[in-house]
């Protein structure tokens, strides 16, 4: 069996070495052995590892949910149901962070029509809407009426 050093592994992983040693540092890699001179050697699987990892976090899982499941792959114990439970509360944060980020869209939609953008700032109602102490006038919605 070849052992990589870190610089092979993350060529190979297409990641910054760095990244390696941040993964280590979480938990998400395990620490590698070492030569004499105190290179990193890592076993050939952790190219599938570490491109797990990225793969991962590129659908959105944070590394707390990347680390679970690591673990539920590791452990043939497990269940794909636990897989599928992670996955499926995921698209649920996903679907919130929509819903979210469209209102925040609507909001902005609002007051850019609302703006004319001519005359001074001072009365720039985007401007003004966003300095409001939105509390006041009943939670962060109030700047739709601007």
């Amino acid at each position: 069996m070849h052992s990589l050093k870190s610089g092979e592994l993350a060529k190979q992983a297409n990641v910054n070495p760095e990244t390696l040693r941040y993964y280590e540092r979480e938990g998400l890699l395990p620490e590698p052995t070492r030569t004499e001179a105190g290179y990193r050697l890592y076993h050939p699987d952790d190219v599938k590892r570490v491109r797990f990892i990225k793969k991962a976090q590129e659908l959105g899982f944070s590394l707390k949910e990347v680390k679970e499941l690591l673990a539920l792959k590791l452990n043939a114990d497990h269940s794909a149901s636990e897989v599928k439970r992670l996955t499926e509360h995921k698209i649920e944060a996903i679907e919130a962070k929509i819903q979210s980020l469209q209102a925040m869209k609507n909001v902005l939609k609002d007051l850019a029509s609302a703006c004319s953008g001519t005359g001074s700032v001072d009365h720039c109602p985007i401007l003004n809407c966003l300095e409001d102490n939105t509390q006041e006038k009943g939670g962060e919605n109030s700047c739709k009426t601007c």
